[in-house]
């Protein structure tokens, strides 16, 4: 069976989409991405071309940013290039460049797939007439496959860790994840195809190219079949975690008890449950606890009543011979923590804060939505309800004003007043939410980054 058989054949195999669909396809120009160009035209597929130019290798990136241009040119379809500022958001964020792509490219391609208008297009009329993207699809193949399996074994993983990158995960889907390099690279020779190199997947100062370099190389020196070995690892370990979680919901059936915003667990059956630590951690994580934190609840089956573990949204106390999850009380979850851009839930609504170049900010007319200086703004920052003695310099006044006078100023009531939420940094109020910003933090002209904040549904 030669490769574009297998290829058919694995996208029915794992229901990956349909040959309706309109795939939104994630082209670097590298050979990988080539091979899945081709194979996709060869099939009859819909498809449109997604390039992320990421500014990171100058001459190079330029290159491939054309090289795609031209490949969307050779199979007459529409082609979409997003340029991101990578080096600018890694820095703000504190991540790693390989992060900072990851996550801007995964919500960018969101973005595109869920109705927002298109953001650059080599093509206007082409996309407009074009139906809409319902899927992503990556050139991930198997050795990516291998690689990650190995990074997560040796970073240290759960079973989901070990089963490796999914044929499917909501909208991305990987139809070459079946396909190993050697394949990819017979096919592109056979039907002529031409790619570009990137020069950094050849520095060994990257995690995955170490692996795929140096480390598996070595291993295979001692066992030539490694990477089958590993291939069918990949397919055991997938299988496992569907057992695993299979094994966990009916332990969860029987030990957890629902009572209004609250789950109870009795701590004798608990203690007998086996393997303890982790149904506790499966238990657990979805109320915010991290994996460290098992140790502690399991501890609690032990302590006296009162005592408690807590994470960022929920307290499990020890009640007598039961342990409680429940929500943190509203006066405690009055402070909240801002680690970074993303989107948060508070009493008041829901909120959300990101990032956009200065040249594409328009001053906002609506007051639920503030543009800060994104250059002045220090994370983690802090989400609370005002209190009496704050002050901030309103926007376009040079003197502080206390928030009590501001109030009195804007006439609002007193059940106005107790509603009203500041969002600080290092003491300092940035915005009265849904009031006003802090002038100290305002856009100006030197401005290189905004950073936007969006306040939904708030009462005040």
């Amino acid at each position: 069976m030669n490769l574009f058989q297998k290829f058919q054949e694995f996208i029915s195999k794992e229901n990956l989409f349909s040959p309706k669909d309109t795939l939104l396809l994630a082209v670097s120009g590298g050979i990988d991405s080539v091979v899945l160009c081709e194979l996709c035209a060869q099939a009859g597929y819909h498809f449109i071309i997604a390039h992320c130019n990421f500014q990171l290798r100058g001459h190079e990136s330029e290159r491939d940013e054309h090289f795609v241009r031209g490949l969307a040119e050779k199979y007459d379809k529409p082609v979409l290039v997003k340029r991101f500022e990578t080096e600018q958001y890694a820095a703000f964020n504190k991540v790693s460049i390989q992060v900072a792509a990851r996550e801007l490219r995964y919500a960018w391609f969101d973005r595109e797939t869920s109705g927002v208008n298109h953001e650059a297009s080599a093509s206007p009329l082409a996309i407009k007439q074009s139906p809409p993207a319902s899927h992503v699809a990556t050139a991930h193949h198997l050795d990516d496959n291998i690689e990650t399996m190995l990074m997560n074994f040796f970073k240290g993983s759960g079973i989901a860790g070990l089963r490796g990158i999914l044929p499917k995960q909501g909208k991305i889907v990987r139809p070459l994840l079946f396909a190993k390099k050697e394949e990819l690279k017979k096919f592109a020779a056979e039907n002529k195809l031409q790619w570009v190199e990137d020069s950094s997947n050849q520095l060994d100062k990257y995690a995955r190219n170490y692996f795929r370099n140096q480390l598996i190389p070595l291993v295979k020196n001692l066992y030539p079949e490694a990477e089958n070995n590993l291939a069918a690892n990949l397919q055991r370990f997938k299988d496992i975690e569907l057992l695993y979680y299979q094994s966990i919901e009916q332990h969860k059936r029987k030990l957890l008890e629902y009572k209004g915003n609250e789950v109870h667990i009795p701590v004798l059956k608990l203690q007998k449950t086996v393997p303890l630590l982790s149904v506790v951690y499966e238990i657990i994580k979805a109320y915010n606890f991290t994996a460290d934190q098992s140790a502690e609840v399991v501890a609690l089956l032990e302590s006296e009543t009162g005592r408690y573990v807590r994470s960022s949204t929920h307290r499990i106390i020890k009640n007598r011979q039961w342990l409680i999850i429940a929500p943190v009380e509203n006066t405690e979850a009055a402070n909240i923590l801002i680690e970074g851009p993303g989107k948060i839930e508070f009493e008041m609504g829901n909120m959300e804060l990101g990032l956009v170049p200065n040249r594409q900010a328009k001053i906002p007319s609506d007051v639920h939505i503030a543009f800060l200086d994104a250059g002045k703004i220090k994370f983690p920052l802090l989400l609370r309800k005002w209190k009496t003695g704050d002050y901030f310099y309103p926007l376009g006044m040079p003197k502080k004003k206390k928030l009590s006078r501001y109030f009195i100023d804007q006439k609002l009531s007193k059940t106005s007043k107790e509603k009203v939420w500041v969002i600080e940094m290092d003491k300092k109020i940035i915005w009265i939410v849904g009031h006003r910003i802090d002038d100290r933090f305002k856009i100006v002209s030197s401005t290189k980054q905004v950073l936007q904040i969006k306040s939904e549904a708030v009462n005040i």
